[in-house]
């Protein structure tokens, strides 16, 4: 029970990664906030189906709307009092080439994967954690926004994630360090971590070549949550700006 007594607010807690951070963070004690445009039920089913000593709240809305998110942190604050745990998860996953590119898409996947964990940042961290000198923001990037994604095919993408996903992947790590450095002085930690080829939603349908791993399976939502919880726990007190690849050895260095 290491985050007995804590609080931790959960975008995209539906289903995939935030569904299981959700439910090991309650695992461990912890109230959870799951934040969606989708019902959470089956994630609060499963957490109430486990007995975990944790409460939870559902909050439903648009995480792109600055309105929405402000109240979402003040509800949860209203209920919970002070708030610990911040998990950056939802996101959207274009899959056009540079060439079929729309503006529509390039919006969507910036402002849901880029501007919302901006908006949850700024939110949550005035006056909440800095009046109470601790907080645990963990961002979940992808290693797409490290190396641009796996290689594309000769005649069309077979799946590859589009420019926009990479690029917003990319902006979420450069944020992530950016609040590292600037929060750090008030007891307050920043990590990313940046999942490989990981069966959630947005993988459905796509074929990943796990041949070139070294573990050679798709990741799962348990693998990348795990790391999630390594980050939000007092275990990670010295570590901040940090990336954390969950990927089976796809990438080193």
């Amino acid at each position: 029970m290491r985050l007995k007594g804590q609080t931790a607010i959960i975008t995209g807690a539906a289903s995939g990664i935030g569904a299981e951070s959700a439910i090991i963070l309650s695992r461990e004690g912890a109230n959870v906030v799951l934040v969606d445009l989708n019902s959470c039920e089956k994630t609060i089913e499963s957490i109430q189906n486990q007995a975990f000593d944790a409460s939870v709240m559902e909050c439903l809305g648009d995480i792109r709307d600055p309105e929405f998110v402000k109240a979402t942190v003040a509800r949860a604050s209203d209920t919970f009092g002070e708030l610990h745990i911040l998990v950056n998860n939802a996101g959207t996953c274009g899959r056009l080439g540079i060439d079929t590119m729309t503006l529509d898409v390039w919006d969507r996947d910036m402002d849901t994967n880029v501007k919302a964990a901006f908006l949850f940042i700024q939110a949550i961290v005035y006056p909440h954690m800095v009046e109470q000198k601790y907080g645990r923001i963990i961002n979940i990037s992808s290693i797409s926004g490290m190396n641009g994604g796996v290689i594309s095919g000769q005649e069309d993408n077979n799946g590859r994630s589009g420019p926009a996903y990479s690029a917003s992947k990319g902006a979420v790590i450069a944020l992530t360090k950016w609040v590292a450095k600037e929060l750090g002085i008030h007891g307050i930690t920043c990590n990313s971590v940046a999942p490989g080829a990981t069966l959630t939603g947005i993988t459905t349908g796509v074929a990943y070549d796990v041949s070139q791993q070294a573990i050679k399976r798709m990741g799962t939502p348990k693998d990348i949550a795990e790391a999630v919880l390594y980050f939000a726990s007092p275990e990670s007190s010295y570590s901040t700006g940090q990336v954390l690849k969950v990927d089976g050895g796809y990438s080193f260095g």
